[in-house]
């Protein structure tokens, strides 16, 4: 199984824009994948906050993704970020690399994965970090006291004795 983005950008916020789209996005994603509709899983949409005229899912459904779960969502409405970007995370049965597609201009959301190529892999020696380490936990250098209550002894109530009377002694018959 595997996950496979894209991104693309509307030209409006209309049902006809947003549907031209997501066609263009869905045709794609599964030419570049050589995907059939059989093989994706579930397809998550997301709309930036500027685009409500319809929903993602039903350009994918109009393409010919009739079995598809999906649903839709809106992304969080960062200050500054691109207008009217649709996009997709797709949910696949495939062993082959994934090829991420991102069309018009959402390209430069992600340079990395410029016309479709797959990440690349880490090199081999990573720079060090320059994240700080964290400090080892003090240890106890004196033993408690006391043993810790166990929570679960301590709130349940203590256990009934039968109260004690004190036994008469028992005197032995003569022979």
């Amino acid at each position: 199984m595997r996950g496979i983005r894209g991104a693309t950008q509307a030209e409006a916020n209309t049902r006809e824009a947003i549907e031209d789209a997501v066609i263009e996005l869905c045709v794609e994603l599964t030419a570049r994948n050589r995907l059939t509709a059989d093989e994706i899983t579930w397809a998550i949409f997301t709309v930036t906050h500027d685009l409500d005229a319809d929903f993602p899912a039903r350009g994918a459904r109009v393409q010919g993704w009739h079995q598809v779960p999906m649903i839709c969502s809106q992304e969080i409405p960062v200050p500054g970020s691109m207008p009217r970007v649709i996009r997709v995370l797709l949910h696949v049965e495939t062993r082959g690399t994934p090829h991420h597609v991102y069309l018009r201009g959402a390209q430069a959301l992600r340079p990395d994965l410029h016309h479709g190529v797959p990440f690349k892999d880490p090199p081999a020696a990573a720079a060090p970090s320059s994240r700080p380490k964290r400090k080892p936990k003090p240890t106890r250098s004196k033993p408690r006291s006391q043993p810790r209550p166990n929570p679960v002894q301590a709130a349940s109530p203590a256990p009934r004795s039968k109260p004690t009377t004190a036994a008469a002694p028992r005197r032995r018959s003569p022979k």
